[in-house]
């Protein structure tokens, strides 16, 4: 129970430590209030906080804004902002519905009003307007969750199909100022990524989303077809972007966390970005290698990894990194792995992510349970249910990417 303890302990430290709150305030210390109006937008998993804390900064500056979040991310009404909630990670009605108010709300600015534009992850599906019938949005969307596609050449594509994506929003808002605060959960902190790149210009080369589609064996219709090799924005001069927050913060408070309770503690990468299941296995061997070595150790790695989906189960990327680190871990009873999403939702789940020490594999096993079939069906959340190694933190008003970790206790 104490490995469990701590890691819960860690992980809860941690996130507390990264939400937003502090950044947005600090980045907002010297704002300069325009000679026209303010329209605040928050669009993302943390859009909530984040635009909690922008009006307790600005108050009354604000002269309209709209929230967009998560189902259930929402805390509350925030005084004079609108709120929507919208699907993620696959958008949906009230995407587009979220998508039109926020064009209406920046329509025939002037060059003396300022939108404040605070980004997080997920804006890709909760702040959608596409090019393409949504049905085939939601179709591509799908598939690319399913080929195990990364981040960046998900929305290499994605923000072709958009009228609000790579730049579009932000160039929809011309000429006022746009200034855009982001909280990262891409690796790399670019901002053309994070939220498929609402306020900034692409980065990938021209045509590069055509290989990607190929790649992946996208089925997309003629229109589709078209769309991904014209050009997005190429300048945006009235837009200012500044990331905010992101894994090194997560990795930093979580190194604290390990400190205080004891352990020697190693960040491994802050950059992870291989299969879930490759990255619990290779946890597992680094649980393996320290094991019994008379000495408290904790290994760090941040990061996303990507899931293949080749089965119709339930779960999500930290359910199965931590499930795939079962086996390993097998008979090492002073050894855990846990990995958990910032946000606290792993995949189409209510778990923010998995925990498994070395009395998981026999657990499972005893209830008939194959590790190896319950991954091949991508099915860990059923599995983790039944051995109590589900991490439930509900939303957690930040999205900085997911933190991994190994516990050895010796």
């Amino acid at each position: 129970m104490s490995l469990r303890t701590d890691a819960e302990t860690i992980y809860q430290t941690a996130i507390r430590a990264s939400l937003p709150d502090h950044a947005v305030q600090e980045a907002l210390a010297d704002w300069q209030q325009p000679a026209g109006r303010t329209i605040l937008l928050a669009v993302g998993k943390a859009a909530w906080r984040m635009a909690q804390a922008a009006q307790q900064v600005l108050g009354e500056q604000i002269s309209a804004g709209l929230v967009v979040t998560k189902y259930r991310h929402s805390e509350g009404p925030l005084n004079g902002l609108e709120i929507i909630e919208a699907g993620h990670p696959v958008p949906d009605e009230n995407s587009v519905r979220a998508a039109r108010r926020a064009l209406s709300l920046t329509q025939n600015l002037t060059v003396q009003d300022t939108v404040l534009l605070l980004i997080s992850g997920g804006g890709s599906a909760l702040l959608e307007l596409p090019l393409i019938g949504l049905d085939e949005m939601q179709r591509i969307t799908q598939a690319l969750l399913a080929s195990g596609a990364d981040i960046t050449e998900m929305n290499a594509v994605r923000k072709r199909f958009s009228m609000v994506k790579g730049g579009r929003l932000a160039e929809h808002c011309a000429p006022a100022h746009v200034e855009a605060l982001l909280l990262s959960n891409v690796l790399g902190d670019r901002p053309d990524v994070i939220a498929s790149g609402l306020s900034a210009v692409d980065e990938t080369a021209a045509g590069s989303a055509v290989p990607i589609a190929e790649r992946y064996g996208l089925s997309l219709s003629a229109k589709a077809c078209s769309l991904l090799a014209q050009p997005l924005p190429q300048a945006l001069p009235h837009v200012r972007n500044r990331v905010i927050g992101g894994i090194s913060v997560l990795c930093r408070h979580a190194v604290q966390a390990c400190i205080s309770l004891g352990y020697r503690t190693e960040i491994l990468t802050e950059s992870l970005c291989c299969t879930a299941r490759d990255a619990g296995v290779f946890l597992s061997n680094i649980a393996q290698h320290h094991a019994g070595r008379g000495e408290k150790r904790a290994f760090l790695a941040g990061g996303e990894t990507v899931v293949h989906l080749t089965g119709h189960g339930k779960g999500g990327r930290n359910q199965e990194l931590a499930l795939a680190a079962a086996e390993g871990l097998r008979g090492h009873g002073n050894a855990a792995v846990f990995s958990v999403g910032s946000d606290g939702t792993d995949g189409p789940t209510d778990a923010a992510g998995g925990y498994v020490d070395g009395t998981t594999y026999d657990m499972l096993r005893a209830q008939g349970i194959s590790v190896a079939q319950v991954l091949a069906d991508n099915d860990a959340y059923h599995a983790l249910s039944a051995c109590g190694g589900l991490i439930v933190t509900g939303a957690t008003g930040t999205n900085v990417n997911d933190l991994s970790v190994v516990l050895i206790q010796n």
